[in-house]
């Protein structure tokens, strides 16, 4: 069977190309000629790839529309249906011969379709399929369509309002009634097609009493309601006048309410229940946006009767806010949040909307708690689910704090206090959101810089007192890691509480320090706490004189570099080390002891690290196996990572110089330096030495020189792309800090970085290798940019001092960077150079042979380059680009003055074919002084390519 549909798989692939096959397959579809479920799709697709993208005669499109009604009459029969992808396919198919012919020569599409189906499920089936899917090509507003598209289909939908659109409305309440009890998949899918199409037809064909009676009835059928829900709520959705929209929000909520609907604590049905609370968050919504545009536009006593309207349906707000399925209460968020925007804008309050403020603050700290069902050590899709939940619940309490901030502090502080209280008999969901309910009062009343406790006295106050109950409590013994977590998660958020009583220091260091905190047996607390701990010592730090050197022995074994052997299981991962070691540094240097003290402390800290480098380094050029020397390396580099992160602790009030440290770090230099020579796992070696130069050029200054060379003949060696390209910042970040004190240096590795350069972009790349490409485009913009470093940092020695046959070389990759690669950022930069160099070199003491390299390669690479095919002045790169190839230009003109312009008119510009009056008008625009009216004439003159090299 499988060769067989291959071999009639590729007969219609052929049938597809072929000129005439598709009449081969509409014959087929007409008469039912094939079995195969398949072969009847296929049919279909090259019926669709004709309309599509053939050109079709008139005759050719009426075989067309037969073959669709003949297939049609077929389905009428009553056999056994089709399978609903061929279904779907027959209906995508004749909603696009429908879009091509509706409007000229099939006018009555929907009345052919509607009299040959009459009243047969089978064919009603298929015509409810087909409205979808004209609401998909025509309608559809999340899909892009052009201009011309946008045009047609609004036509399309102007005459079906005019012509068919009420015959169609009375076709669906016809199904609707004829189908309701005996066939719920066809009531359901029409449906669903009133719901698309209400949107954009005439709302009374539908808001009035028979079909919304209609509905409401289909509200009480159990396979009907979900369906009728969502059709009622896009009924709802309709934009239109707000008086209007509150009327017909208010009839369809009184008989809802009659009927019983509102009634939602004795309805079981979570998934009805869970359309139902849309469908009200729809109405909510509604009023609120009524309520919105008639209070801008004055109307006081509609507004008024609006905003009563909106209160009525506050208790059902509720009772679906704190059902206890999340997607019921999600749904409703939306509405409760705009009601509470509604509540901020109104100058008092009543005593019925502070009553229902109160209760949404009390459904929201209910609803905000976990279940028993959540799963803290294998979070899944339903756990992520309810943490995107609480985000929303997170959007009403900060609403909530704009309405009545008194409301919120009080409602959190009761329950806190409450839950604090007896903390030992609590369940650990209670006493987590107690915590959480604490800590979002952070966000939900901001203090500038996190100031909560000055200022406004009894905000101040309250949070003072909350906060030693936390720590008093002695809630950080509870035994739940969610627990656990908001503890040190909110100590943190209101860490300003210790400077104002540093007394509690003492007791929250232990907590940090102990089996609560970084020696927790869960290893994704001990994570969390390096990193909170790290960001609470850096706000005390002022505070922490007298602890110093207490915590740095408690967390001493938490410092020790993890040895690469398997099956060692540390108690923190790397990263989370990096936030110990930046911890203990800021503990260092921030300590009032003297520069001695703090250079001996800083020893004790890395004299470990730098031994355990030594040995390490020493087996990693030993060791064959592949495996084990990446775990080397790897240890290595993290080694070097914990040196480089402690450095983070100094500032310019802090210097390395001033804490005595530069000779620890010096040591650090020289013991981390010989790796770079290490013959094997080079790339990660070279990675971590090379941030760490980083840092130390910023922490070490001059200090750091002596050790460049020869740190940078070992990274020039048998070079990577990747390698070069990351060790040119290095060198430029060296040259823009040191400038002329770096210049012997320079000259001398200049020439050597630029032919290692060199090297590595001429190396062949296979066609299609992507990576590589990149990787050389991104090395030719670094040292692009390396140049312009030392063009603008004033050495130019450096380069004049490479003779003349180098100077040459570098020279022409700039000018072939500028002309000849697409790639504007790379162009930019050139221009940026030359521009320069012009400058440095151009004038009459300049560089011996410059001024003939302008006029024989930078002219032509200003004119030349725009003219690229690729060279695309809708991109926003490539107009900086041509910005700064006109200032070369203008550079050009200002060293050269008159001589340049001369040569422009007798010489360049004829040899290009510009006319006169043009060549006239250019040189003329070039002589102004104002760079954007030459910026401007460059745009228009290369735009018109007026010329023809």
């Amino acid at each position: 069977m499988g060769n067989l549909r291959c071999a009639a798989l590729a007969y219609f692939e052929q049938l597809k190309e072929s000129r005439d096959g598709w009449e081969v397959c509409a014959q087929a579809l007409a008469k039912g000629i094939y079995g195969d479920d398949h072969v009847k799709f296929f049919c279909f697709q090259v019926l669709e790839h004709q309309i599509k993208h053939g050109s079709l005669t008139g005759a050719q499109q009426q075989l067309i529309r037969e073959t669709l009604m003949k297939w049609l009459q077929l389905q009428l029969m009553g056999g056994q249906p089709e399978k609903p992808f061929i279904k779907n396919k027959a209906a995508q198919v004749l909603a696009l011969t429908f879009v091509r012919e509706y409007l000229t020569i099939w006018p009555k599409f929907f009345f052919d379709l509607l009299s040959l189906v009459g009243l047969n499920p089978h064919g009603l089936d298929i015509y409810l399929r087909t409205l979808m899917a004209v609401d998909a090509e025509v309608v559809d507003r999340d899909i892009l369509h052009s201009p011309e598209e946008t045009r047609r289909n609004t036509l399309i939908k102007d005459h079906m309002r005019e012509s068919c659109i009420p015959a169609l409305v009375e076709s669906w309440y016809q199904i609707l009634q004829t189908y309701q009890r005996s066939h719920s998949e066809l009531t359901c899918q029409c449906l669903e097609v009133v719901g698309a199409y209400v949107s954009w037809i005439d709302l009374n064909l539908i808001a009035n009493d028979r079909f919304v009676n209609l509905l409401l009835s289909h509200m009480s059928v159990e396979e009907l309601r979900e369906e009728a829900c969502d059709c009622l709520f896009e009924i709802i959705n309709k934009g239109m006048d707000p008086v209007d929209k509150t009327k017909l929000v208010e009839s369809l909520s009184q008989v809802l309410q009659s009927a019983g609907f509102f009634n939602v604590e004795q309805e079981e049905d979570v998934d009805f229940l869970a359309k139902f609370s849309r469908l009200v968050n729809g109405m909510g919504q509604a009023l609120v946006l009524s309520w919105t545009k008639l209070t801008k536009s004055g109307d006081v006593k509609v507004a008024t009767e609006t905003l009563q309207a909106l209160e009525a349906k506050v208790p059902l707000l509720l009772q679906l806010l704190v059902h206890e399925d999340d997607d019921i209460s999600a749904n409703i968020v939306g509405f409760c949040y705009d009601y509470l925007h509604v509540l901020k804008q109104l100058p008092l309050l009543t005593d019925q909307q502070k009553n229902n403020a109160e209760a949404i603050m009390l459904a929201v700290m209910k609803k905000l708690t976990y279940d028993d069902e959540y799963n803290f050590e294998n979070e899944g899709e339903d756990e992520a689910m309810f943490v995107e939940y609480r985000k929303q619940l997170k959007m009403l309490l900060d609403r909530l704090a704009q309405v009545s901030p008194e409301l919120v502090l009080e409602s959190v502080r009761r329950v806190f206090t409450s839950t604090m209280q007896g903390w030992q008999t609590a369940r650990f969901m209670e006493v987590e959101v107690a915590i959480r309910l604490f800590y979002m009062l952070g966000e939900a009343l901001p203090a500038s810089h996190g100031a909560h406790f000055t200022g406004d006295g009894s905000k101040a106050s309250a949070l003072q007192d909350m906060m030693r109950t936390l720590i008093s409590s002695g809630v950080s013994e509870y035994r739940h890691t969610s627990v656990t977590l908001e503890f040190f998660e909110t100590v943190v958020r209101y860490d300003k509480f210790f400077i104002v009583e540093p007394q509690h220091i003492p007791s929250i260091l232990m907590a940090f320090l102990d089996h609560r905190g970084l020696r927790h047996s869960s290893p994704k607390v001990r994570s969390r706490v390096a990193y909170l701990f790290s960001r609470f010592i850096k706000t005390l730090h002022k505070h922490m004189n007298s602890y110093i050197e207490d915590i740095l022995s408690r967390i001493q074994d938490l410092l020790e570099l993890a040895p690469p052997e398997n099956g060692f299981q540390a108690l923190l991962s790397s990263d989370d080390q990096l936030f110990m070691f930046e911890t203990a540094g800021v503990l260092i240097v921030n300590g009032e002891s003297p520069a001695d003290r703090k250079q001996a402390l800083m020893r004790s800290l890395l004299t470990p690290l730098l031994e355990a480098f030594r040995l390490l380094l020493n087996k990693l050029t030993q060791e064959g196996d592949e495996d084990r020397q990446t775990a080397l390396a790897d240890c290595l580099s993290h080694a070097v990572g914990f040196a480089s992160r402690t450095s983070k602790a100094f500032s310019n009030k802090q210097t390395v110089k001033l804490c005595g440290c530069s000779e620890v770090y010096l040591d650090c230099l020289q013991t981390f330096l010989p790796a770079l020579s290490c013959p094997v796992q080079r790339g990660a070696l070279r990675s971590a030495v090379r941030s760490f130069l980083h840092r130390m050029i910023i922490c070490l200054e001059e200090e750091v020189l002596p050790f460049i060379p020869a740190a940078s003949e070992h990274m020039l060696k048998d070079c990577e792309p990747k390698d070069l390209q990351e060790f040119i910042p290095l060198i430029s970040q060296i040259t823009a800090k040191f400038k002329s004190q770096v210049s012997p240096f320079l000259q001398q590795i200049f020439m050597p970085l630029v032919l290692a350069i060199f090297e590595v972009l001429s190396q062949p790349a296979e066609d299609n290798d992507q990576t590589a490409a990149l990787e050389k485009q991104m090395l030719r913009r670094s040292y692009f940019s390396f140049i312009q470093t030392i063009a603008s940092s004033g050495m130019n020695e450096v380069m004049a001092n490479q003779g003349a046959e180098n100077i040459e070389r570098v020279l022409f990759t700039i000018i072939q960077g500028a002309v000849d690669f697409p790639d504007p950022i790379a162009q930019k930069t050139c221009f940026i150079i030359l521009s320069r160099l012009v400058e440095l070199w151009g004038g009459k003491d300049g560089l011996v042979g410059f001024p003939d390299f302008i006029y024989k390669h930078i002219v032509p690479a200003c004119f030349l380059a725009p003219l690229k095919t690729t060279f695309d002045l809708s991109d926003a790169q490539t107009v900086l680009a041509l910005s700064e190839c006109t200032l070369t230009l203008k550079m050009i003109h200002l060293r050269r003055g008159l001589e340049f312009i001369q040569f422009l008119q007798q010489e360049y510009l004829p040899s290009l074919h510009v006319s006169p009056e043009i060549t006239q008008e250019l040189c003329q625009v070039l002589q102004q002084p104002d760079t954007k009216v030459v910026k401007n004439y460059m745009k228009v003159f290369q735009t018109n390519k007026t010329f023809n090299p």
